[in-house]
């Protein structure tokens, strides 16, 4: 059966069925329901109407369960609250006709553009529901109600930023808004906000000390803060909560493992993502968790029931391809390699279907940054920014080792280690627009434009939003955030004073690595594909060429098979860029106590392993089409 393209579509076929049960076809009317219903099962005006045909035809227990339905996807539809009203009547239960006629004065009670407008949000119509209610709000732009809604619509279509304007303008106006305050909360920590947002989150639980809800917005905020402790006690406690879903029960272990993980108390990890899988067996992201630890090896029976999960003809997307990319791991470990590939290859083929990177789009993207980031630009701007040397960029492709690059030196006892933090992204975002498929600098000529009082703000702004990561009071500290290798340009304009190691990784090694390691829902989706991954390391060598000729000697090139095979020589040419002195304990790297959030997290707490230069080789005969695309970057990659 073909899908239906557009909301037009779904709408056609719902009219045809309303012109049908008005022509008293309620059969056929059914029946066009049905084949609506195999195309958007989410749409609740497809239940209404079903509810309608079978009070046509007196069924009233069918109408009932149709209308239900329809209400439980969309609690704003008065037509199915008043006709469940009558129908609950006619059968004698005045509770449930009760509480049918309360959720009908409620939504009366509300402007009609309000309702019609909750209404086209919850069948995602984004764009008709967006102009009802600006339409009305040009009317009574006081009503906060009405804002929230706004904002709602904004998240939706992926504007947080819009978000979290207009309620911060609602919260203006009612600052006891708590369920605004809420989605204000969110809005902030989803344009990586932390501290306004656990701010927030503090805030409303002054209010509401219990709310889980409100808890769980705090305990998110701590964690994208780096502050791992606390939640692992918060998540404790909202599971000897009451009456919790196996759902929630399985989130709850699993972001009290992740925290565990981060922190270094792998044991105890290990059996809250079993407490996890015991709540929810088909949790993909838990067996995937449990592999993404690096040195965990599956029992026999453990891979058979991810292969039975897997198998499921009914089961969510991502736990599909999150049990595809945990069993390829497994039969890997196992040095089955023909089988692991296959589960690879299925997890990336689905991960591709719903990225929308594009390597075309990258490619563009460098070009004008090479046009833009000219040696002259550099000239022309000398002096400017902030000269503080406190920050150690490590950037570069992820899976290139800089995990272990930036525990040697957060082994140093002047230089702490933090986390990939987001600020420079965003400040790009902010300048240039992001494009909306791969989130790169969409006009990288605004930064032509900034003046010698705007690039020191932004370095101050940088060195101050940073601060909270910063919690030992060392005098350098590290961002190891991979894709800042885009934003080598702007790092330099704002903070000339500090230190840019590139980490880089043999190609074959360095693609095949990012080929089996999934990154979560929308991180780093070059890496879903042979072509694209292998495109993207080209663009990176292209972009980082063009950076050592417009800033010579500017960036310090680490080759990770180099540090493997000599750590301390490779250890003392980082310090010395660093202007560090030399420590011992930056050897004794796997001894440092702290917390480690990247997918390289265990295999850090131990001293180097040659295994991981050559895994790739296992995998040679299905990724002649990765060399190919590679082609000369396999021979000139150290250049």
């Amino acid at each position: 059966m073909k899908l239906l393209a557009s909301a037009e579509d779904r709408d056609a076929l719902l009219r045809e069925a309303m012109r049908l049960r008005s022509g008293q076809r309620v059969p056929e009317a059914l029946a066009t329901l049905a084949r609506l219903q195999a195309l958007h099962p989410q749409f609740s005006r497809l239940y209404q109407e079903r509810g309608h045909c079978h009070v046509v035809l007196g069924n009233a227990p069918e109408a009932i369960d149709a209308l239900t339905q329809a209400v439980r996807l969309n609690p704003t539809l008065p037509a199915a609250w008043d006709m469940l009203e009558q129908l609950y009547g006619m059968l004698g239960d005045a509770a449930q006709a009760a509480m049918a006629a309360r959720h009908l004065a409620a939504l009366r009670q509300l402007p009609p553009q309000v309702v019609v407008a909750n209404s086209l949000l919850a069948d995602g119509d984004l764009s008709p529901a967006e102009a009802v209610i600006r339409d009305y709000l040009r009317e009574d732009g006081d009503n906060v109600g009405a804002l929230r809604l706004l904002a709602r619509i904004c998240t939706q279509r992926a504007a947080p930023g819009e978000a979290e304007s207009v309620l911060r303008s609602a919260l203006e106006r009612a600052p006891d808004y708590q369920a605004a305050r809420l989605d204000y909360a969110m809005a902030l920590l989803q344009q990586q906000k932390h501290l306004q947002a656990r701010q927030e989150a503090e805030r409303l639980l002054r209010h509401d000390p219990d709310n889980r809800e409100y808890l769980k917005q705090y305990g998110a905020a701590c964690v994208g803060l780096g502050d791992h402790e606390p939640v692992i006690d918060l998540y404790e406690r909202l599971l000897v909560g009451q009456g919790q879903s196996g759902t929630e029960v399985a989130e709850l272990r699993l972001w009290r493992a992740n925290a565990l993980k981060i922190t270094g108390r792998q044991s105890e990890a290990i059996a809250d993502y079993r407490a996890a899988l015991a709540a929810r067996p088909d949790y993909g992201v838990a067996w995937f968790s449990l592999a993404n630890l690096k040195t965990y090896r599956f029992a026999d029976d453990e891979i058979a029931r991810m292969r039975a999960a897997e198998s499921q003809l009914v089961i969510q997307d991502m736990d599909r391809i999150y049990l595809c990319f945990a069993l390829g791991k497994a039969l890997e470990d196992r040095r089955e390699y023909a089988a692991s590939w296959e589960y690879y290859e299925h997890g990336n083929r689905l991960r591709r279907v719903a990225s929308r990177y594009r390597p075309e789009v990258a490619e563009a993207c460098a070009l004008r940054l090479k046009q833009v980031f000219t040696a002259d630009f550099f000239v022309q701007r000398a002096g400017w920014g902030v000269a503080d040397p406190a920050p150690i960029f490590i950037l570069g492709l992820p899976r290139s080792g800089s995990t272990l690059i930036e525990q040697i030196l957060a082994s140093h006892s002047r230089v702490e280690g933090t986390q990939e933090l987001t600020e420079i992204g965003r400040y790009a975002g902010e300048i240039c627009g992001l494009d909306p498929d791969c989130g790169l600098p969409l006009n990288p000529e605004a930064l032509q434009r900034l003046t010698a009082g705007e690039v020191q703000a932004l370095g101050e702004r940088f060195l101050a939003e940073t601060h909270t990561y910063r919690r030992l009071g060392r005098p350098f500290f590290i961002d190891k955030m991979p894709n800042n290798f885009w934003h080598i340009g702007l790092i330099h304009l704002i903070l000339p004073g500090a230190t840019i190691i590139d980490v880089r990784r043999e190609p074959m090694a360095c693609c095949f690595s990012n080929l089996k390691q999934l990154f979560g829902t929308t991180n780093q989706e070059f890496g879903y594909g042979l072509e694209d991954i292998a495109r993207h390391y080209r663009t990176y060598l292209d972009l980082m060429r063009h950076w050592d000729a417009a800033l010579p000697g500017r960036v310090l090139k680490v080759q990770y098979e180099d540090v493997v095979e000599d750590l301390e020589g490779g250890l003392r040419l980082m310090l010395e860029h660093c202007g560090l002195p030399f420590e011992p304990s930056c050897l004794a790297f796997h001894e440092t106590q702290r917390s480690v959030r990247t997918p390289s997290s265990e295999q850090v707490r131990q001293p180097i392993d040659r295994d991981g230069l050559e895994q790739w080789r296992h995998y040679a005969p299905w990724l002649a089409p990765l060399r190919a695309t590679l082609g000369d970057a396999l021979m000139n990659y150290r250049a």
